[in-house]
């Protein structure tokens, strides 16, 4: 057949492979803007015109575009490079975090700004929940999408050297809006092979034999990889800076398989379609297991026993109870606490798994590039990860390389939240280009995310809580057992973490908590934001409004009588870290906010007659940086035009540090942020950093950012001074040259006199810094809702924030933070469950299966920041990614509470959860009214 299209006013006429989408076919061309985040028309990442019309190029069959004008998001901008009006909003507004899903917003709006005014225009531009219905986002949180549309600047430029403290953009927000930016397979690597993974059906059952025969005789297909093909060693998929803190309980390539969903194989080929069909033709002979799903009979005497085979040096706490870690502790006596007692409480919480869900999913491409002596060629892995220079330990060590073999580098990667903190798709791939010396590429589909990858922990947590008339606590008392599922990655750490500020953030002299992390047979559990804080914070903020109404007290008032204070330490039953502090406080200030928010309300002035009301708020504190170290180095050179460079190794995923990074550093040498280049996540070009995770990037690699910069702005006025004879104290820095008393020194003349002098030494300078001492951040959640008792349908009327962030380096992109953060926590509360049958195989495997928030989902959150400024972290700040979080779903609980007088216990509150509730407490009342 003849085949003609135009993309982007450019003809071609390959004809695409039978069956072939348009997403594929543009990407195979080059136009990388187009986005694969579901493969089903769930995510519109993927969104391009056909003759003007926006459709999702994955459901679009590319044969359909025959004769056809095709757009992608590269071919919106004018020809002479001015960019859309659509993107220059998109860019003025920042209406993007990891900005993946970015170009699928733009060109839907797009679409429907040149409708306006014409015979087609519907009117959905002026109805943003319809326009976007076919349109995802995991960051945001949707207000700076709106804002965006809506052409709502919020972005400055301040002058030289002012630059924290301002609404800076993204330093890649132009190539995000143009589709430039590029994240993990925007790449062309030439003679790239596919993998596809052969996946177990069973929940636990040993490998008794593999055969790969017809597999290896499928046209195309160059290997296929099993159990005796993969090192025998034991590793953790998560990644930490101390391998220990987590069980060595996972192959490559095991002979037990122990989920549904396990790798068993890999096919290696020439497509995804000859790699699939290999897969299809492996013959498995099973032996099936017993298996358990439940983690409280995990642990019963007689139980199957999961990893059967390891032992106390895999430090797997009981190997046969399958208790991958377990903590217990008692401070005083909680049944003397509970003795004295007026009112005590005590209920089981649970929470779900909840899935990361960022769109761009899992993957790798590992290839051989040469060495540059000369001398052979080393391994370059191209991934989606948190944790570069943790991947390439854990790679070097598992295959037995030195680290000058191996190259790990991280594009921007297309969200995150905890889940590429591990390491999922590079160990086999790297398996793969080290048999076959070919590049290979790994890209795990949307379903694999679901039952291949990681979840939240599902936990249940039995609180106990007891407080005096006067409203004093006496004492809490805790049983938590988390279900890390068949392997142990984060485990025990997310175990431990739930259970110390959530117990640290409330005064009593009597604490004890038993805390458990369990093995069964089902998707692994890993990082979340919040790394267990937001499950135990739902019982803990849950039991407290509880107590405060049976003694009638207003629940503000409650904790406001037993939170820690500036000066108090941080206790729990399982120890204090001794580099743990209170370096900045701004509860008392979160609480006000609350307060003031319930006084001024007047959200329930259009409430539908007969709806119900109520109000509620919940707190929580978070350490901001994780325990046991966390290391960054950073490096700012002077380079031979007068502006700068800066090598950080933290990854970007829409974290923003980058920008941080930037505004401090021309904080620090008194210049603007343009003058600054950045390079990060790679493994070559930058020094050591441990990871974007436990909110790290700003108070940590930010602090060495901030070393590095103030170091070398010392020694540039240092050689300035030499160089002039004027006294150091008299020169100054300026964004283009050293004032020396009057006298103006280029950077660029400083560059060039150094070179002459061979002290090219004093143009850069290194910062570290090593994650201690750590302080904590504060946040507080207020609700106002409205439900309809006879359908069960809850609106939020309003939502109020509160972040004690200390100095706030970005407040636009903190903002975002705060909003995405709250969003998340709303789909984790309202809607969204990853769900097992009795086998533990993953049932919601889909977008349309598993409910994410969609912009019609979402309330506009009033953030507000607190005036702190904290003594440990870089110029005052502290973190804001994770904390947000982790207050919401109590806040929201208690709101419903206070609407119905239920109190629900598990998560998520969905509508018929809460139509069927109301109906039972009637039917216990004897209220027969409709």
């Amino acid at each position: 057949m003849s085949f003609h299209v135009q993309v982007n006013d450019q003809p071609f006429d390959a004809e695409p492979r039978a069956g072939q989408c348009l997403r594929t076919y543009l990407r195979e061309r080059g136009w990388f803007g187009v986005k694969k985040g579901c493969d089903a028309g769930d995510c519109g990442a993927c969104t391009v015109h056909v003759d003007g019309e926006p459709v999702h190029s994955c459901l679009y069959p590319a044969v359909r575009a025959e004769g056809r004008s095709v757009t992608t998001v590269e071919g919106l901008a004018a020809k002479d490079g001015e960019l859309h009006p659509v993107q220059q909003k998109f860019l003025d507004a920042q209406g993007f975090q990891c900005g993946f899903c970015t170009a699928g917003f733009l060109m839907t709006t797009a679409a429907l700004e040149a409708e306006r005014g014409t015979a087609h225009d519907d009117g959905k531009l002026d109805d943003l929940p319809r326009a976007f219905k076919g349109n995802l986002c995991r960051c945001t949180g949707y207000r700076a999408i709106a804002d965006a549309v809506r052409g709502v600047k919020h972005t400055e430029r301040p002058c030289a050297g002012r630059a924290v403290g301002k609404s800076l953009g993204a330093p890649a927000g132009p190539q995000v809006v143009t589709g430039t930016a590029r994240y993990t397979f925007d790449v062309d690597v030439p003679g790239l092979l596919h993998m596809k993974l052969l996946r177990s059906p069973h929940p636990h059952a040993r490998i008794l034999a593999i055969d790969t025969s017809a597999a290896l005789r499928v046209p195309g297909v160059h290997a296929a990889l099993t159990h005796e093909d993969a090192p025998a060693t034991l590793y953790s998929s998560a990644r930490h800076e101390h391998p220990t803190e987590d069980p060595d309980d996972t192959r490559v390539l095991d002979d037990v398989v122990r989920f549904v969903g396990q790798r068993v194989a890999a096919v290696v080929a020439d497509s995804e379609q000859a790699a699939e069909e290999g897969c299809r033709r492996i013959e498995v002979t099973y032996e099936q297991l017993p298996y358990v799903t439940d983690p409280e009979e995990a642990m019963r005497s007689g139980a199957p026993v999961i990893h059967a085979d390891k032992g106390p040096q895999q430090r797997i706490a009981r190997v046969e109870n399958n208790v991958a870690g377990e903590i217990h502790g008692e401070i005083g006596s909680v049944d003397d606490g509970f003795a004295e007692a007026a009112v005590v409480y005590e209920e089981t919480f649970r929470t779900q798994r909840v899935q990361h869900a960022s769109l761009e999913t899992h993957g790798c491409v590992a290839y051989f590039e040469p060495k540059e002596d000369g001398s052979g060629e080393r391994l370059t892995v191209r991934s989606s990860t948190q944790t570069p220079f943790l991947t390439r330990r854990a790679l070097c060590a598992l295959y037995d390389l030195a680290e000058d073999e191996v190259r790990v580098v991280a594009g921007r990667v297309g969200g995150g939240f905890g889940g590429k903190q591990e390491m999922l798709t590079e160990d086999i791939a790297v398996l793969a280009a080290l048999r076959l010396r070919r590049p290979v590429k790994l890209e795990y589909t949307r379903a694999e995310q679901f039952y291949g990858a990681t979840t939240r922990h599902p936990f249940t947590i039995r609180i106990k809580l007891g407080a005096r008339a006067d409203g004093t606590l006496t004492a809490i008392q805790m049983r938590v057992v988390s279900n890390t599922g068949a392997y142990g990655n984060h485990g025990p750490g997310v175990m431990f973490h739930s259970v110390g500020e959530s117990f640290a953030v409330y005064r009593a002299p009597h604490k004890k908590v038993d805390a458990y992390a369990v093995y069964t047979n089902t998707v692994p559990s890993g990082a979340f934001r919040g790394y267990g804080l937001g499950q135990v914070t739902f019982a803990v903020e849950s039991a407290m409004d509880e107590v405060a109404r049976r003694l009638g007290m207003d629940p503000l008032a409650f904790r406001e009588k037993n939170i820690i204070g500036p000066g108090d330490h941080m206790i729990t039953p399982i120890g204090h870290d001794e580099d743990l502090y209170i370096a900045s406080y701004g509860l008392d200030q979160c609480l006000s906010i609350v307060r003031d928010a319930i006084a001024q309300d007047r959200s329930t002035e259009e409430v539908p007659e007969g709806w119900l009301t109520g109000q509620g708020a919940a707190m929580a504190m978070i350490a901001t940086a994780p325990p046991n170290g966390h290391y960054a180095d950073a490096t700012v050179t002077l380079l031979a035009d007068g502006t700068y460079d800066l090598a950080v190794g933290t990854a970007e995923f829409g974290n923003g540090t980058t920008t941080v990074h930037k505004q401090i550093t021309a904080g620090a040498l008194h210049t603007t942020v343009d003058r600054i280049a950045v390079r990060q996540s790679d493994t070559d070009v930058v020094r050591h950093d441990t990871g974007a995770f436990g909110s790290a990037g700003t108070v940590v690699a930010g602090k060495a950012v901030m070393l590095a910069a103030d170091a070398l702005a010392g020694r540039l006025k240092t050689f300035a001074a030499r160089y002039t004879g004027v006294p150091r104290h008299l020169c100054t820095l300026d964004a283009e040259a050293v004032d020396c008393a009057g006298r103006q020194v280029t950077l660029k003349e400083l560059y060039e006199a150094a070179h002459v002098q061979g002290t090219q030494a004093e143009l850069t300078a290194d910062g570290y810094w090593g994650g201690s001492p750590r302080s904590v951040a504060f946040n507080a959640q207020w609700f106002r809702i409205a439900v309809d008792p006879q359908t069960g349908e809850m609106r939020i009327l309003r939502s109020v924030h509160a972040a004690d962030a200390g100095k706030v380096m970005n407040p636009l992109q903190c903002r975002g933070q705060v909003e995405g953060g709250v969003a998340q926590a709303l789909g984790a509360t309202l809607f969204e469950t990853v769900r097992l049958d009795e086998r533990g195989k993953v049932t919601t495997a889909a977008f349309r299966q598993y409910r994410l928030p969609q912009y019609a989902d979402m309330p506009r959150t009033e953030v507000h920041f607190m005036k702190t400024s904290d003594s440990t972290g870089p110029l005052g700040a502290k973190s804001m990614s994770e904390s947000p979080f982790n207050p919401v779903a109590p806040a929201f609980a208690n709101a419903l509470y206070d609407a119905t007088g239920i109190r629900f216990t598990e998560m998520p509150v969905t509508r018929d959860r809460v139509w069927l509730a109301i109906n039972q407490q009637k039917a216990r009342r004897g209220d027969s009214s409709p």
